[in-house]
């Protein structure tokens, strides 16, 4: 049977967090192309440089820790990388290249900030576990973020409800990409802390179209 996706039409699981934030903000990053820094980008950088090498790998009796784990989803068709994933021996789990018994994978992600309001961090912290349960044949019933300004885990249970928003949003995602579609502006409260805000100018959006002022100034006369 052929897969639904092409592997160079995965999409970025990082994306997800963007396009619940902002279809707009997230299209024109991965759609268009266009990127522009700003500190809370800058520092969410900082953190993930800090866990994503590759290379280390620690264990401390029955705990391994591997950062920086690629990752995808051949049935979702996206792909990306972990920030760190926590493997306990125990009962349940996955078997693992070269080590004994069974391991229970349960991937962390790292945040910079507190808790958001709305459910990105989830949703991509959900999809990751996703992705391992396709790549491992196992089930991951839950998973943590870890928010650098109050230096505190979060821990998630991925339920059904959360695992279908996954699927149903990454299929958006994939109509968008497949279509080069750019929604238009919706401002709002939180493109203050956009980084794309000079990009998008979601000010312009407040002002009157040239089609309405023709209809209105032109055609009236």
């Amino acid at each position: 049977m052929s897969e639904k996706y092409q592997e160079e039409d995965y999409l970025m699981i990082s994306g997800i967090q963007h396009f619940v934030f902002c279809r707009r903000q997230w299209a024109l990053i991965h759609v268009e192309w266009q990127w522009q820094e700003n500190l809370r980008t800058v520092e969410g950088k900082i953190i993930h440089e800090r866990c994503h090498d590759e290379k280390f790998t620690e264990k401390r009796n029955d705990l391994l820790i591997c950062r920086g784990m690629r990752v995808f989803s051949s049935r979702m068709g996206v792909s990306g990388q972990c920030d760190v994933v926590e493997f306990v021996k125990g009962d349940e789990g996955a078997v693992l290249l070269g080590r004994e018994g069974l391991w229970q994978p349960c991937p962390v992600e790292y945040k910079r900030g507190k808790t958001k309001q709305d459910n990105s961090d989830v949703l991509q912290l959900c999809a990751q576990a996703m992705c391992l349960e396709e790549m491992l044949c196992c089930d991951i019933p839950e998973a943590h973020l870890f928010y650098d300004e109050i230096h505190r885990r979060e821990r998630i249970i991925l339920t059904n409800e959360l695992r279908q928003k996954v699927e149903d949003v990454f299929e958006e995602m994939h109509d968008y990409y497949i279509r080069g579609y750019t929604p238009k502006v919706k401002s709002g409260k939180k493109c203050n802390s956009c980084s794309l805000k000079d990009l998008c100018l979601p000010k312009l959006s407040k002002k009157r179209s040239v089609e309405s002022y023709y209809e209105t100034y032109v055609e009236g006369m």
